[in-house]
């Protein structure tokens, strides 16, 4: 069984958006962290599954910021827990589902994620997080 740890919505400006969010969900955000990795900076909303992750480039050259370019703000990613990530890309890797390099990488808090093409997953990009079962 699958669970969905967060929803990745991209923003331009956190210190607009976080605003918005805090008087939406009526809660203050979890903390503020930047993934080096990814070339973001992220908030997250919640504590548990389900969580809400806003991000923002945090430069020009981010992937993010190309995203945002071409997409405008809205719907990043969905993000799946694995119990074990290594094993959960070679089973999607035989059934033609490819990884986007560099593959596993640290994410958010340092834990290993990777993130799987939209073309293979309906138009979605999905990230998958190891959390040990």
């Amino acid at each position: 069984m699958f669970k969905i740890d967060h929803i990745g919505i991209a923003v331009n400006s956190l210190d607009t958006a976080v605003p918005v969010f805090k008087a939406m969900l009526g809660e203050n955000p979890a903390g503020r962290e930047t993934v080096p990795s990814e070339e973001v900076d992220v908030v997250f909303f919640g504590l548990a599954e389900g969580r809400i992750e806003l991000l923002e480039p945090s430069g020009p050259t981010s992937p993010l910021a190309r995203f945002l370019a071409r997409r405008g703000p809205g719907l990043h990613h969905v993000c799946l827990q694995v119990p074990d990530l290594s094993e959960a890309l070679l089973r999607l890797e035989e059934s033609g589902v490819e990884a986007i390099p560099p593959g596993v990488r640290p994410g958010s808090g340092g834990r290993p994620v990777a993130f799987l093409h939209p073309r293979d997953c309906a138009g979605v990009l999905l990230e998958l997080i190891e959390v040990p079962g």
